[in-house]
């Protein structure tokens, strides 16, 4: 049974305290743009699956409350950076598992200002779910006071350069790309255009990693409507609808932890082996990908899946994005939106506002950003711990 998305809907990211809102408003707000989007009532909804990482348990219920009364199951789902995918992929299953017609995904965070620490299980890494990760780093790197999160991703920054002669300003063009994207997004934290010596100007987070190459802590909320065949039939919906050709989701391998390195701790095979998936179950390959809203927590991971997704040769991503190829005009556009590093990054909404960013993008409805002749767009999101997410949609 396929399934499709046929609803979508997000908050603005903001800088956390920016506005005086609850987690439940922020979710109230995407959800009800989600139903609108579809032009269907909440009491069409059977399942909801809401992920989050920072809220109390049962917190999907909270927030679905504001949407309606109506007795269905909520499931809370937690996968660090991926849980806004995780949401989705659980929708789907859903879907063409039978069990439902029509399904809401749900992603949500209210975070707290400063460095994000705690967003990969901070605490005593004696006994984090991340502790071997950072083990990884820390063997191979040593452990400092900068976040952890900044650390581990920074000293794979540091290994892909010494091994593949990367530059910092490859790394900071990666930023650049996506600030200036995100200019063009009422919805993106960050609307200002930053040149790749300005990116690099900014402070320093953990070597080679600046400011502006890192994802901000942000509030904010998205929501998909996932619904079957026969519901989209049933409700006309046809020309909302974009259909899900393909998702897989993976976990850590041997190979994560077997090389001692930074670049593979922080997910690159695990992203491999899901994009692997993604294109033989679709029979689509990246050559037939338009538009990708990528995780780009920070900028040496863009980097790192253009490798994982097959865009480009192990080692060839920095000059991958130095050429524009994944800009506006490129070959692919990445991030359109403005990525992790400039739209925001509210852990549990980030998959589904790739999604919405990408059905936008398909639909012709991208306004400023939109990627002229868009039909398939490829959504990739990651979680340390770990988990990587990637969707395959496609507008027929």
């Amino acid at each position: 049974m396929k399934s499709y998305v046929v609803g979508v809907g997000m908050t603005k990211f903001e800088k956390p305290e920016t506005r005086d809102w609850q987690y439940w408003d922020m979710a109230r707000e995407a959800g009800t743009a989600a139903l609108a989007d579809a032009g269907i009532p909440y009491g069409k909804v059977e399942q909801a699956a809401v992920g989050y990482c920072f809220q109390a348990s049962t917190a999907g219920q909270r927030a679905v409350y504001e949407l309606g009364l109506t007795g269905l199951p909520v499931y809370n789902l937690n996968n660090n950076c991926a849980t806004g995918s995780t949401a989705l992929m659980t929708a789907r299953q859903f879907v063409e598992g039978g069990v439902a017609d029509c399904v809401l995904a749900l992603g949500f965070e209210k975070m707290s200002r400063g460095s994000l620490g705690g967003g990969s299980g901070a605490g005593d890494f004696k006994t984090s779910p991340v502790a071997r990760h950072y083990g990884i780093m820390a063997a191979a790197h040593g452990f400092e006071a900068s976040p952890p999160t900044a650390q581990i991703f920074g000293n794979a920054a540091r290994e892909h350069m010494e091994r593949y002669g990367t530059t910092e300003a490859q790394l900071a063009a990666v930023a650049a790309k996506n600030h200036l994207h995100s200019s063009r997004n009422p919805n993106a934290q960050f609307q200002d255009v930053h040149t790749v010596d300005e990116i690099l100007a900014s402070k320093t987070v953990h070597r080679p990693l600046t400011k502006l190459q890192c994802s901000p802590t942000s509030d904010g909320a998205a929501a998909a409507l996932v619904v079957s065949g026969r519901f989209v039939a049933e409700h006309g919906l046809e020309d909302r609808a974009v259909e899900i050709a393909a998702q897989a989701m993976t976990t850590d391998t041997g190979e994560s932890f077997a090389s001692g390195s930074c670049i593979d701790a922080v997910g690159r095979p695990m992203s491999r082996e899901a994009a692997r998936q993604v294109y033989e179950t679709s029979g689509l390959g990246i050559e037939d990908v338009d538009v990708i809203e990528l995780h780009d927590c920070f900028s040496v991971n863009e980097l790192l899946t253009y490798e994982a997704l097959g865009m480009c040769e192990e080692g060839a991503s920095g000059k991958l994005v130095e050429s524009g190829a994944t800009g506006h005009g490129g070959r692919w556009v990445v991030n359109p939106s403005g990525g992790l590093i400039s739209k925001g990054h509210p852990l549990g909404a980030t998959g589904l506002a790739q999604t919405a960013e990408l059905v936008w993008q398909l639909r012709g409805e991208a306004a400023a950003r939109q990627v002229p002749g868009a039909r398939v767009g490829l959504a990739h999101n990651i979680g340390l711990g770990g988990a990587a997410v990637v969707t395959l949609l496609r507008r027929s």
